[in-house]
């Protein structure tokens, strides 16, 4: 057997490949970084396992089992307060956190919760409701695949997301729209390239003229310095949220942003500017 076809090579690049994306997906479904990356990680541990072959598209494998183990976890949740007998404790039991302005001009006091808007909508949605309106209004997963991940027919499926989309609109959720699914892909690739590290796949995502600025904390001895420029903007991307960090998908007033988590605590908080198929700004504030 060559090196390229060990399992424990294959099991490394499908880590390096996917990772992101799980987290980022069961972090949508969840709104709680620990149990997302506690899923993500019960995901590739049930990966491990599989024989050589078995597989043959990592990442929908990972995506039906991620949402599997979420919509376990959710009606596991919704179970136990319904054991409780007090339906009030739904918001008390769901990770959410206080709102706070996500404009990077503003500081933004990271040590207490951030509220996530979108999960106090997701609360109004049943667990099946939230798997099939984030796996495909948000992931763009198939109907098909839905149906397979959830073990209910595809018209079902469809109605569970009118319905879902009917209670988010009645909710009059603040924070604007679902990203574009090009906004998504953007994000994506730039998650998956300072994850890992990846200064070229980082610099490929970059527009030619892209610049970043980072906001503070007023009694850090950092000094935020506009940079300009994709080496610069690439080479601070690397440095303060690559390795080590974990990045996942947020919207701050209708513009596609980023949480940052290190040790499963947020830091920072990263608003895009997306051009087509690049970004052209980053605009961060950190907790440091």
């Amino acid at each position: 057997m060559s090196t390229e076809d060990r399992p424990d090579d294959a099991f490394t690049g499908a880590w390096r490949r996917h990772r992101a994306y799980v987290v980022d997906l069961a972090f949508r479904l969840l709104g709680d970084i620990g149990a997302a990356e506690d899923a993500a990680q019960e995901a590739f541990t049930r990966l491990a396992r599989m024989r050589p072959g078995e597989v043959s598209d990592e990442r929908a494998w990972l995506t039906v089992v991620t949402s599997r183990l979420c919509l376990d976890e959710l009606r596991s949740a919704r179970a136990r307060r319904e054991q409780a007998g007090d339906p009030g404790q739904l918001e008390a039991e769901t990770p959410v956190a206080h709102s706070v302005p996500l404009d990077p001009v503003d500081r933004i006091t990271l040590d207490e919760e951030v509220q996530l808007a979108l999960y106090r909508m997701l609360q109004r949605l049943a667990p099946a409701e939230r798997v099939v309106l984030i796996l495909h209004d948000v992931f763009a997963v198939p109907f098909e695949l839905v149906a397979d991940t959830v073990g209910r027919p595809v018209g079902t499926c469809r109605q569970l997301a009118r319905r879902a989309r009917i209670k988010m609109s009645e909710a009059q959720r603040p924070d604007g729209p679902v990203a574009p699914a090009e906004h998504r892909a953007v994000t994506e690739r730039f998650i998956a390239a300072c994850a890992g590290g990846d200064l070229d796949e980082l610099l490929a995502v970059l527009d030619p003229e892209v610049w970043g600025i980072a906001s503070f904390r007023p009694d850090s001895p950092i000094v935020a310095r506009p940079s300009q420029g994709p080496e610069m903007v690439a080479a601070n991307m690397i440095a303060f949220w690559g390795p080590g960090i974990t990045l996942v998908t947020h919207s701050a007033f209708g513009r596609p942003a980023l949480l940052a988590y290190r040790d499963r605590e947020l830091f920072g908080v990263l608003v895009l500017t997306i051009a087509g198929d690049r970004i052209v700004s980053v605009e961060a504030t950190v907790d440091v």
